[in-house]
């Protein structure tokens, strides 16, 4: 995959970035750090800049985010009440507040949850999804969005410049981080797996 986004990258500039960042957020097993890290050292001897590269990085992913905005909206709290309410809902001991409250508390801090979230592998794709699905408002979403997107964008991109031909260098530190990411993920899940299988022994 890799040599693909690269070929990507160095045959269409601009719009190959913007449509690899878009694709990325659609599908995050795509690395966002070879595309943003590889454009920036391509920059440093073709004529593409790294602000350009930045705005095209940024199209791509504000795009997918909208798209994925959208089908969180059609994922509505309403509608997977409806589907957890029947009998699947019924073997999860599913309680329609627990959904109730999951959408309030992204309510109040979805704002925050979207600029942070947008800096970080995997989940800053992702989190389009449940922002959709609490109602979170369009433009504030949008704002927020494009914040975390472009300060990502901006410190992959210049890294590259910076790394140069030793760019891979820096894909490697950010798969380390990935890792790390995808080990809290996992030890959260754990924890609130714990937590839902406590509470069904108490009742």
């Amino acid at each position: 995959m890799q040599d693909w986004i690269l070929n990507v990258v160095e045959q269409f500039g601009y719009a190959g970035v913007a449509l690899l960042i878009l694709l990325e957020n659609i599908f995050p097993p795509i690395p966002s750090e070879v595309i943003l890290t590889f454009g920036g050292f391509v920059s440093t001897y073709t004529g593409l800049m790294p602000v350009f590269l930045i705005m095209a990085a940024t199209v791509g992913s504000m795009l997918g985010a909208v798209l994925l905005y959208g089908l969180g909206r059609c994922l509505s709290p309403e509608k997977l009440d409806g589907i957890l309410s029947g009998p699947v809902g019924h073997a999860l001991h599913f309680h329609t507040e627990d959904l109730q409250m999951a959408v309030d508390c992204f309510a109040h801090k979805g704002k925050r949850t979207v600029l942070l979230c947008r800096c970080v592998p995997i989940v800053r794709s992702l989190i389009s999804i449940p922002a959709g699905m609490a109602g979170m408002n369009m433009g504030a979403f949008l704002v927020f969005t494009a914040i975390g997107t472009v300060i990502w964008n901006t410190v992959l991109i210049y890294a590259g410049v910076l790394a140069g031909a030793s760019w891979e260098k820096i894909v490697g530190v950010c798969d380390s981080y990935s890792t790390l990411v995808l080990v809290a993920l996992g030890v959260g899940a754990v924890y609130l797996l714990l937590a839902l299988w406590r509470r069904l022994r108490k009742k």
